[in-house]
């Protein structure tokens, strides 16, 4: 099975789906997963931060959302997300398939191993290789204007960036920031679940020369103008991501 992680502005998805509730030992997802199909593909449905958006990034219920994919049989997830940009190639209105993640988050609760069983989880590629090709084609398909590869730094949030702080990624060759990706993206691979993402550009950044503070609304309005090309492209990936033979090892 296929899952989706919504993302800022993406709620929905799946029509003719049903709720499937999980119990999880970290608490309740961010919503009850909803399970159907597109296209005869089984897909399950999780909008990261609640179908109100009530989940601050900080906040979000990681662990119990990864868990609740896994206990459906989700093996593989696209986990769309909205970026600013520190590149001026990569506009608002494209979309991005990250390669790599700096972390700069804090706090969260960021591993299923707390103690007594020790685990280090390999994880020089963070976004699943074959996932990203797939994931290309299909955003292509969708006519987006697609960029294969870029960092993305990952930052706490929920307040955005001072310049200091976004001049500093962008020197330091970064291309995007996000404050979703992680601890998510490691969650996933220490499940077993094959992980990618769709960056979709609101805004640039403010430490690119001359641009202006951004602020959530503005995010908001600008994901939802790319949210019909983002579900288009997913539609065009679900064939080939269902068709996957998978080569992700499970820590749990």
């Amino acid at each position: 099975m296929i899952g989706v992680f919504g993302g800022s502005g993406f709620y929905d998805f799946i029509e003719g789906c049903s709720p499937h509730p999980v119990t999880t030992p970290y608490g309740s997802p961010s919503e009850v997963p909803l399970v159907g199909e597109v296209d005869g593909i089984p897909v399950a449905f999780i909008p990261r931060h609640g179908a109100q958006h009530q989940f601050p990034p900080h906040r979000i219920p990681v662990r119990a959302n990864v868990w609740s994919m896994r206990e459906i049989g989700v093996d593989r997830i696209v986990a769309p997300s909205a970026v600013g940009s520190l590149r001026k190639v990569m506009a608002p209105g494209h979309f991005v398939i990250p390669d790599q993640i700096v972390d700069r988050t804090w706090g969260r609760e960021h591993t299923f191993f707390e103690g007594g069983l020790v685990q280090h989880l390999p994880f020089a590629d963070p976004y699943h290789p074959a996932m990203r090709r797939i994931a290309c084609e299909g955003m292509a398909s969708a006519g987006a204007t697609v960029h294969d590869g870029g960092t993305v730094v990952v930052i706490q949030g929920p307040r955005f960036s001072t310049r200091a702080e976004s001049a500093a990624c962008a020197a330091s060759g970064f291309e995007l920031l996000n404050m979703t990706q992680m601890p998510e993206a490691a969650l996933c691979a220490e499940a077993g679940i094959g992980y990618v993402s769709i960056a979709v550009v609101t805004d640039y950044d403010v430490g690119l020369e001359g641009m202006a503070p951004v602020n959530h609304a503005e995010v908001l309005a600008r994901f939802a103008e790319s949210i019909g090309t983002l579900k288009e492209g997913i539609r065009a990936m679900l064939p080939g991501l269902s068709l996957l033979q998978l080569d992700v090892t499970a820590l749990l």
